[in-house]
C-alpha cells in the first residue's frame, strides 16, 4: 500500500497520480474521510476508557451505600465502551480497505497515457534481413517437431502446449543460461512454490483489480503468475539487513495466467500462454536506492537478450499500463520478424515500498530505526523467448541457427531436424 502519511498531508500527489493511471481521484477523499471517521472513533473509544478508568477508582474507594447506584453507571458504561471499540474497530477495516484499493504513487518520471504513449528508450541490435518469407515461430516449431499445440490443446485446453525435444531442450539451454548469468552477478537462486496463501497475493498487488488474471484453488491458495510473489513473501514480517547493500534473489518457477482479459489475441503459438516457465529477478533495498536498483535490474535483462543475440528495444511505460504495485516500469520488447513488429518479451519494475508496506518487510538503520524497505522485480528468462529465439535466428531451409551462448548447453550450431 502507499505510504498513508503521503495520502493524508499531501493528497494531492496521490491525486495527480490516480490521474496519470486514468483512474478515479474519488477514492482519495474516500480514504481521507475514512481516515478522520477513524480518528474520531478512537478519540471516542479513548474519552469512554478514561471515563471508565476513573469510574474504576471511584467505586474501589466508595461506600457501601454508593456502590449499587455506581455500578449501575458503570455497567452502562462498559456498554457504550464496548460500542465505541466496535465502532473502532469498523472505522479501522474501512479506512484499511480503501487504502489497499489504492495503487502505488505513480513515478514522476513515468510516461502519461496509455500504450501508444509509451517512451522508447533505446534500440539495440540490427533487425535480421531475409531473402525469404520469414516463417513465424509455430511453423518453425512444428517443422522441427519441437512444439506441439495441438496435443497441447486436447490435454489441457487452448492455450497450452508441449515443448518436445529441441523445444524442451532449448528451453532448458535458456533458462541455464540465465541461471549462470544471475549466479554470476550474485543473486541467489530460489526454486520458488507456486501455490501462496491470499495474503502474500494480496501483498503483493496481484488481487483487487487483477484477480480475474490468477488462478485461485477451492482451498483457497492461489496459483502464482510469477515467482516474483512467492519471493516477496519470502521476507514477510522480517526485518532485514541491507547495510551490505541490496539483498537480491533470481526465482525459478513454473508460472500460471488465466489470460481473461486477452480473448481472441495471441491464440496461435507460445506467445500468451496458461503456463510457463520464468527465471524472476527479485531485490529489497533501501527506499533511496529503488531507481538505481531497477537500472540494474534492466542492465542485466540487457545482458541476457545480448548474449541471446536478439535485438531489441526498451521502453519507458505509460502510467495507465503500469500494474498496481508498479511506480515505474520497462519493457524491453524483442523484434518478431513474423509481425514486424516489437513484442514484450520480459519487464522491470520498481514497487517502490508498495508491496513491503502490505507484507511488513522492513530495514533496521543505523540509528536502530525501521523502514519499510523497497522491491524491484524483472524477469532474465521466460518460455516467451523461444519466440524471438526461432523468428529471428531461422533459415531458408527452416533450420534454426543457435546464438553462440546456447551453444555449449546445446552441443551445436544449428537446430534442424
Amino acid at each position: 500500500m502507499i505510504d498513508p502519511e503521503i495520502l493524508v498531508n499531501t493528497p494531492d500527489i496521490v491525486r495527480l497520480s490516480q490521474k496519470k493511471r486514468g483512474e478515479s481521484q474519488s477514492i482519495v477523499e474516500d480514504a481521507l474521510i475514512a481516515r478522520r471517521n477513524l480518528r474520531t472513533a478512537i478519540n471516542n473509544f479513548e474519552t469512554l476508557r478514561a471515563e471508565q478508568n476513573v469510574l474504576s477508582k471511584k467505586i474501589a474507594g466508595s461506600e457501601d451505600s454508593d456502590r449499587p447506584e455506581l455500578m449501575r453507571v458503570a455497567n452502562l458504561l462498559a456498554e457504550r465502551v464496548k460500542n465505541a471499540r466496535e465502532e473502532q474497530e469498523k472505522a479501522n477495516s474501512e479506512w484499511k480497505k480503501l487504502l489497499f484499493e489504492i495503487p502505488n504513487i505513480v513515478s514522476s518520471e513515468a510516461p502519461y497515457g496509455v500504450e501508444d504513449k509509451c517512451a522508447v528508450m533505446k534500440t539495440v541490435g540490427d533487425i535480421p534481413e531475409f531473402d525469404f518469407e520469414p516463417a513465424d515461430h509455430l511453423q518453425l516449431g512444428e517443422q522441427l517437431d519441437a512444439i506441439d499445440v495441438s496435443r497441447g490443446v486436447k490435454v489441457s485446453g487452448t492455450r497450452f502446449y508441449f515443448l518436445k525435444g529441441w523445444g524442451a531442450r532449448l528451453e532448458l539451454a535458456v533458462m541455464n543460461l540465465a541461471l549462470d548469468l544471475a549466479l554470476k552477478s550474485g543473486l541467489t537462486l530460489l526454486i520458488t512454490p507456486t501455490l501462496v496463501k491470499p495474503e502474500i497475493m494480496l501483498g503483493t498487488g496481484f488481487l483487487g483489480r487483477h484477480e480475474g488474471e490468477v488462478y485461485r484453488l477451492p482451498s483457497g491458495y492461489y496459483l502464482t503468475g510469477t515467482s516474483e510473489v512467492a519471493i516477496a513473501g519470502y521476507h514477510s514480517d522480517e526485518i532485514l539487513d541491507i547495510s551490505s547493500g541490496p539483498i537480491r534473489y533470481a526465482g525459478w518457477s513454473s508460472c500460471y495466467r488465466r489470460e481473461a482479459g486477452s480473448h481472441g489475441r495471441d491464440t496461435r503459438g507460445i506467445m500468451r500462454v496458461h503456463q510457463f516457465s520464468k527465471l524472476e529477478m527479485f531485490s529489497y533495498v533501501h527506499p533511496q536506492q529503488s531507481t538505481r536498483e531497477l537500472e540494474h535490474i534492466v542492465s542485466m535483462q540487457e545482458k541476457m537478450l545480448n548474449l541471446l543475440e536478439i535485438p531489441y528495444r526498451v521502453s519507458d511505460i505509460a502510467a495507465e499500463e503500469l500494474g498496481t504495485s508498479a511506480s515505474r516500469k520497462y519493457d524491453l520488447e524483442a523484434w518478431i520478424p513474423s509481425q514486424n513488429t516489437w513484442r514484450e518479451v520480459t519487464s522491470a519494475s520498481d514497487c517502490t515500498t508498495f508491496q513491503a508496506r502490505r507484507l511488513n518487510v522492513r530495514y533496521r538503520d543505523e540509528s536502530g530505526r525501521t523502514g519499510y524497505v523497497a522491491t524491484l522485480n524483472g524477469t532474465l528468462a521466460t518460455t516467451r523467448f523461444l519466440v524471438a529465439i526461432l523468428e529471428n535466428h531461422q533459415t531458408s531451409n527452416g533450420s534454426i541457427r543457435v546464438p553462440e551462448a546456447l551453444r555449449p548447453l546445446l552441443g551445436q550450431d544449428v537446430i534442424e531436424r
